[in-house]
């Protein structure tokens, strides 16, 4: 009797396979229902962000501040650290 155990292997009747090994996809391979199964790989859409008409340097860094507030909030750039003032 072998101590062997297979890492991949069909189960219950063919409705399940079990990868416990790795797995490879060479090119031109296709894999069909797999949409279904992840979320959507396109970035969320952002809410708009007017143009700046700053004409001041402190007008700008608030346009710019909305901005970065904007990617924070659709989850595209972490918090950052606001203890310090770095101006």
């Amino acid at each position: 009797m072998s101590d062997y155990q297979t890492r991949n292997y069909t189960a219950h009747g063919g409705k399940e396979t079990v990868i416990g090994g790795k797995l490879t996809f060479l090119p031109g391979a296709e894999v069909e229902g797999l949409e279904a199964l992840l979320p959507s790989m396109q970035p969320p859409q952002l809410p708009a962000q007017a143009d700046s008409v700053a004409t001041t340097i402190a007008a700008l860094k608030d346009d710019f501040n909305a901005l970065l507030s904007k990617l924070r909030a659709a989850g595209l750039m972490t918090s950052a650290d606001t203890g310090g003032d770095e101006t």
